[in-house]
């Protein structure tokens, strides 16, 4: 399932199944989907996005992936929702990041992992396509060859190597995880809303 939980102005999401390593189902697409919107619509001025237990998400629910969720439609949605939102957004990995569940993180402006952290998006070795907008957003984060080496050649990062690349932006201990990614939106909770919509509109021509 999906926590949402709203304190002034700052907005944390969990995906809280860890019994299923936070495998997302069509149902919790749609939840985050919405989730986000709705904070969007709140007047939101940062937004995490984290997990519950020692995973992140291993991306789509293995039992719905064969029935056609890892090719649907509502991955892009999300993040493509995240990447519209005019607030500060902050994926909080506490754990392996895989699959589907890469493109909501890329989608982020910032991204916080702990040292336990695997990143990797199989998407060659399972046969799909990576969701639209992931490419792009890889490359600009990355490189092009270091794009390929993840979606191509499946490479699995380690959290060390992953911010030597730049696709994450820093490394916490568990214990401050949380902490961190609050102390970095808080700055944008002292704004008002437009301010930082102001300021994300500016990074996004830069």
């Amino acid at each position: 399932m999906i926590r949402s939980q709203m304190t002034q102005g700052l907005c944390l999401l969990t995906i809280d199944r860890p019994d299923k390593a936070n495998a997302l189902t069509g149902a919790m697409l749609a939840d985050l989907t919405l989730a986000c919107r709705d904070a969007a619509d709140a007047g939101a001025r940062a937004v995490i996005l984290t997990g519950r237990g020692r995973v992140f998400s291993a991306g789509a629910d293995i039992d719905q992936a064969r029935q056609g969720l890892a090719t649907s439609p509502e991955w892009e949605r999300l993040s493509a929702q995240v990447a519209a939102m005019p607030c500060l957004t902050i994926a909080a990995l506490n754990g392996t990041l895989a699959g589907g569940a890469f493109g909501m993180a890329l989608a982020r402006d910032i991204r916080l992992a702990v040292p336990e952290a695997r990143i990797f998006y199989p998407v060659m070795r399972l046969g799909f396509l990576p969701q639209p907008s992931d490419p792009g957003r890889l490359v600009a984060l990355v490189g092009p060859a270091r794009a390929k080496v993840i979606l191509m050649a499946g490479a699995k990062l380690a959290a060390p190597e992953a911010l030597s690349w730049g696709l994450i932006d820093r490394i916490c201990d568990p214990q401050d995880l949380m902490s961190t990614a609050r102390d970095l939106a808080a700055d944008c909770l002292t704004a008002a809303p437009a301010h930082v919509a102001a300021i994300k509109a500016m990074c996004r021509q830069a």
